[in-house]
């Protein structure tokens, strides 16, 4: 397991942590929205009214080919997005980057818009549609048809891409929240939520993309309005604080504090990349997985599905996003260590540390300070040594076993636990070992406890909603990205792979509930990363053609002017 986390830490470094430079897929991602906002000449507000008229349902037709709704195809995009990016992905940024890292999210939800219009104009313009009536598209079928000459080699490369992103992004970070957020708030052991979400989506999962349309159209409009709806009160109820965490938040973007970041380096770049990067993972504006679920709307008109497609963003990122983002800020509960109890296993990324060493919120932690040797437990008092999770240092720590003070020894390597030998000389399983005190919080939780922290005068159990709506978004989200991948799966090795990709995609469902967070959101980022590359360049090759079918398309529907 280290070494598989060693690669996938090597890989994100290559393509999203390089502090003196633009990152490669900032750059991408950034260069390419802007692009495009400025050739579709602002797009996203010149033609925003236009997109909820479609989504109203003025244009349906259905007797147009495709599988689903203009609303449906939304809804079963919106479902693959909104979710745990809006809760413990925004989270992940703030603990990272800074509250500053808010802004650089709002940024990419903009210029995403404009870029998710493009991509899934092309999807509708280059899908294929079968005899029986159904349709399938994405960027496969655009870099091979629309690119043409020898570009199909970089379909088959974005589909195998995008299998493997629907087993991290779409899938294991999803089960790993939803394990973490039950973890937490009522201890349920992570491999128990893991096989009940994995249960759920394995029977969800087989009735394929109507299934999901339909599924996806009941849910989303409710949890994704319950979550705003709660996070509305959590400002208004703390409305004092408003002003101060948005300049705090319009501040850190350009000048992080001091501490922000300190681990990896207190840079405007390290702040920027956070934002940037959970922002994609929010809203996958470029990355190429929500033109897979558009290519199966019911119309005859590509760029009117791009209008209804730019919306995601909007919704996603710029409006929900937000208010996780504020719902932490305003509350401070990034920045605060509670209560906690995790076992000794290596998912709770536990690290084993000198006792001299300081390590405050989120602050810098070196291979130095990482100890490797046998280190004494006395009646649940560590001595000479302490324990750090998530960049910070556990306050008030106690070691227990079954309930009462452990008593034994803890060998770890370069900071990593690896045994656990109890007092008579057996070893002991570290799932069994608990380690209690207060902690720095990662993840969901941080949101978690900003709406208990929040709402803390009318609803003392706030962070229940929280772990509610991680649940509803931990399943929409891991069942739309099921049809991506099988899509992508049936792309590259034909029908017969369908079936084998769906019981490999609940079994990674399982896992991710199991594994620890750096490994988790590690390989979801490799694998954001590379399924984006190629598209980004397609649809930026592809662009000229958008614009003149977005011209032509707008004329016709009686709009002048810009």
């Amino acid at each position: 397991m280290e070494e598989i986390k060693s690669v996938i830490e090597f890989c994100s470094r290559l393509l999203w942590d390089t502090p003196e430079v633009f990152p490669i897929m900032v750059l991408l991602l950034l260069a390419t929205g802007v692009f495009l906002t400025l050739q579709l000449r602002l797009i996203q507000f010149r033609r925003l009214w236009h997109s909820v008229l479609v989504i109203a349902g003025k244009y349906d037709n259905p007797e147009d080919a495709g599988d689903v709704s203009h609303f449906q195809a939304l809804s079963a995009a919106l479902s693959a997005t909104v979710g745990i990016g809006n809760i413990a992905g925004v989270a992940t940024a703030v603990h990272y980057g800074g509250p500053g890292a808010v802004f650089w999210l709002w940024v990419t939800g903009f210029i995403g818009m404009a870029t998710k219009f493009t991509e899934c104009t092309l999807a509708l313009k280059y899908r294929k549609i079968h005899p029986d009536g159904s349709a399938s598209g994405g960027p496969m079928y655009y870099m091979r048809d629309g690119l043409g000459g020898n570009w199909g080699w970089v379909g088959m490369v974005f589909a195998v891409c995008a299998v493997i992103s629907s087993f991290g992004s779409g899938n294991a970070v999803q089960a790993f929240t939803m394990a973490d957020s039950f973890r937490t708030d009522f201890g349920i052991p992570p491999w128990i939520s893991g096989l009940v979400s994995a249960s759920l989506v394995a029977v969800v999962i087989l009735g394929g993309i109507k299934r999901i349309g339909a599924v996806a159209s009941k849910l989303v409009p409710f949890m994704g309005l319950m979550y705003v709806l709660c996070a509305l009160a959590v400002i208004v109820l703390n409305i004092e604080h408003l002003p101060a965490a948005i300049s705090t938040i319009v501040r850190e973007a350009f000048t992080p504090s001091a501490g922000i970041a300190g681990f990896a380096g207190s840079t405007f770049i390290f702040t920027l990349t956070w934002g940037v990067k959970r922002g994609l993972f929010s809203n996958e504006a470029g990355q190429g997985s929500a033109p897979i679920a558009h290519a199966a709307a019911k119309t005859d008109e590509p760029v009117r599905e791009g209008a209804v497609a730019l919306l995601g963003p909007l919704i996603d990122t710029v409006v929900i996003c937000a208010m996780t983002g504020l719902v932490i800020v305003i509350t401070g509960t990034w920045n605060q260590r509670f209560d906690d109890q995790v076992n000794l296993s290596p998912r709770s990324s536990l690290t084993v540390v000198s006792e001299e060493t300081k390590v405050g919120v989120r602050g810098t932690l070196t291979d130095d300070d990482k100890l490797t040797g046998e280190f004494v437990v006395q009646e649940g008092a560590p001595v000479g040594f302490k324990l750090v999770r998530n960049h910070s240092t556990v306050e008030e720590l106690a070691i227990t076993f079954e309930e009462k003070p452990f008593g034994g020894i803890i060998v770890a390597q370069a900071g990593t636990i690896e045994r656990v030998i109890g007092a008579d000389g057996a070893e002991a399983s570290a799932d069994s070992v608990f380690a209690a005190g207060k902690m720095l919080f990662n993840g969901s939780p941080v949101t978690a406890m900003g709406f208990r922290v929040g709402l803390q005068d009318v609803m003392p159990n706030g962070n229940l909603l929280v772990t509610f709506a991680v649940f509803l978004f931990a399943l929409s989200t891991a069942i739309s990205w099921s049809y991506y991948g099988d899509r992508s799966a049936e792309y590259v090795f034909g029908p017969k792979a369908v079936l084998p990709y769906r019981v490999i995609f609940v079994i990674m469902h399982f896992l991710g509930a199991i594994f620890s967070l750096e490994l988790v959101w590690g390989f979801a980022d490799v694998a954001l990363g590379i399924m984006a590359i190629p598209n980004l360049f397609a649809i930026l090759l592809l662009s000229r053609y958008v614009k003149r079918e977005a011209d032509d398309y707008y004329r016709r529907m009686g709009y002048r002017g810009l």
